[in-house]
């Protein structure tokens, strides 16, 4: 299993909307890399060739997902968080432990992301509970060695 690092990286840049006015936005991506010099360089690469005129990484922060769930469904265009939490038992104590652990799940919607994370969760021997699970404002995921031919912003 690979160890990734993930980094939310936000671009902010001038786009041109429906009315055909520009208006600055800010959009938020996830990047695997190791540094946060690497993930900004790596954001960069990505999207430079969805983005018309210049823009500006604005914000790099670690995220602490422990796994991404990603989705075929060529519908499965939004991201969302999911809050677990593992319960083991303390050997020595004999009390209850609870440990929070984050995944992303790719999905076209909330309904479909709950099936999928099941689904991604099957044969999970420790016991947990579902505490959360919320849309993200994520547009899209770098992982590391994938290269993405579908562009995301216009």
């Amino acid at each position: 299993m690979a160890l990734h690092t993930w980094f939310e990286c936000k671009i902010q840049y001038e786009k041109i909307i429906e009315n055909g006015m520009t208006k600055k936005v800010t959009e938020p991506y996830l990047v695997d890399a190791l540094s946060f010099t690497e993930a900004e360089a790596r954001i960069i690469e990505e999207v430079t060739p969805y983005i018309t005129g210049e823009f500006s990484v604005s914000d790099i922060k670690r995220a602490n997902y422990s796994e991404l769930f990603y989705s075929d469904d060529t519908a499965a265009d939004r991201w969302f968080k999911a809050k677990l939490v593992f319960i083991t038992l303390d050997e020595k104590s004999g009390k209850e432990k609870r440990t929070n652990s984050y995944v992303l799940i790719q999905a076209p919607d909330l309904k479909v992301a709950l099936k999928n994370l099941e689904e991604g969760m099957k044969g999970t021997i420790a016991d947990y509970v579902i505490a959360s699970l919320q849309e993200t404002p994520l547009l899209d995921v770098f992982p590391f060695g994938v290269k993405d031919d579908k562009p995301e912003v216009q």
